[in-house]
């Protein structure tokens, strides 16, 4: 590899480069680097190029001049984290390349903040229009690293924070490594007019959903329970499947693969006199439905830490039946279900799964249920730039069966 390359990382400044990077440095024939990278080494007496668009040119140069001696590459912070080290490898091959990672501004930017980031994700809005990136991540995560740019700057950032479901603490990095670093925290007194130092990073750390700004309701919003995005009985849904309980006022209710609860805790509204047992085997989620408890002030449903179908011989014998998760041992839960449902009793199921569909449609068809089936093809708007579009939830089969007075 006597022709390769060798692309170093900057890390922050000249400051994090080892005595073999400078060495490395000082050894080359041809140096290639940002405008601010290449102007830490005036006295080099290397050939320089600056980087700068089209990178392709600089691509070419590069290729023209490896025979000519050492090619060294000054890349900002780990070459192969947004850096060029994925574009030199692509155009000259592996074999021609040496990377020499370094600091990134993400491990730079929560060292500052002594947060740990083991499980913290990134979203880079650099160069790229990537809101809906931003969005989804902020709704799966509880820690970020969003990657900005001029245009996509900090209060571009800020703006989805202030309209998402969740609080967050949300600090700006500006200039990090160099004499003029900056740290500062944002919040909804931060003047709209600021002007923020280049580069910078911003951090995002999840905070407490705010309390429900009104009582539970039948078709409660989304977003005032606490749930893992993506993984809750959408609002019309939850509708449409509580009426398809049918449920009386003294029932028992089983919610089994509750989840974060919101049907259960829902259908509390229709029960003055019965009860909600909500069976849940994930640990997390469990903690969510008792959050969301105590968020709605439900007095009538506990919450059930088991894996179905076990667990279910100690309940209460239910009414009613929801089943909104058993994955592959449906068959097996619905085989204890229909023994212990009470004569006249009705087990309602939602599923996204055709192979669900059949499963449940075949069992219960078996043990002499009356089956009804609907499908919920529903769609919400979501905003663009110029208006709003109709944005299709997952179509969901609500499966409703009747047990008969004899079964």
């Amino acid at each position: 590899m006597d022709d390769a390359i060798h692309v170093i990382g900057m890390g922050l400044s000249i400051a994090d480069l080892t005595a073999s990077h400078l060495a490395l440095i000082e050894s080359a024939s041809v140096l290639v680097g940002g405008k601010r990278h290449l102007a830490s080494f005036g006295k080099a007496t290397a050939v320089r190029k600056e980087i700068s668009s089209p990178v392709s040119g600089v691509l070419d140069f590069i290729e023209r001049h490896m025979a000519s001696g050492l090619v060294v590459v000054l890349a900002s912070g780990d070459p192969l984290f947004f850096g060029i080290g994925k574009t030199l490898i692509e155009r000259l091959g592996p074999d021609k390349v040496v990377i020499h990672p370094n600091v990134t501004s993400m491990a730079a930017a929560f060292a500052r903040l002594k947060l740990p980031w083991q499980d913290a994700a990134w979203v880079s809005l650099h160069g790229r229009d990537n809101m809906r990136g931003l969005v989804k991540a902020m709704d799966d995560k509880n820690l970020l690293c969003v990657l900005t740019d001029p245009k996509n700057d900090p209060l571009a950032v800020k703006k989805q924070v202030v309209s998402h479901d969740y609080t967050w603490q949300m600090w700006v990095l500006e200039n990090l490594g160099a004499p003029e670093e900056k740290i500062s925290s944002m919040d909804e007194h931060t003047d709209t007019q600021t002007v923020f130092g280049q580069p910078n990073v911003v951090v995002l750390q999840k905070g407490e959903l705010p309390a429900p700004s009104a009582p539970l309701r039948l078709g409660t919003p989304d977003n005032w329970f606490v749930h893992e995005k993506g993984l809750i009985t959408k609002a019309p849904v939850r509708v449409l499947s509580l009426a398809a309980l049918e449920l009386g006022p003294t029932n028992i209710l089983w919610d089994l693969g509750a989840g974060s609860g919101s049907v259960g805790i829902e259908a509390t509204l229709f029960l003055p006199d019965g009860f909600v047992y909500a069976v849940e085997k994930n640990k997390h989620r469990i903690e969510q439905i008792t959050a969301n408890v105590k968020r709605f002030t439900v007095r009538n449903l506990s919450a059930v830490r088991a894996q179905l179908p076990h667990g279910l011989a100690d309940l209460p014998r239910p009414d009613r039946v929801f089943i909104g998760g058993s994955g592959k041992d449906l068959d097996q839960v619905l085989n204890v279900v229909v023994k212990v449902l009470n004569p006249l009793g009705r087990i309602v199921i939602n599923t996204v799964l055709m192979e669900t569909l059949h499963l449940a449609v075949s069992v219960l068809d078996e043990k002499g249920f009356e089956v009804d089936i609907t499908q919920a093809q529903i769609s919400k708007s979501s905003d663009m730039p110029w208006g709003r579009r109709m944005e299709a939830l997952n179509p969901v089969w609500i499966i409703a069966a009747q047990k008969g007075s004899s079964l």
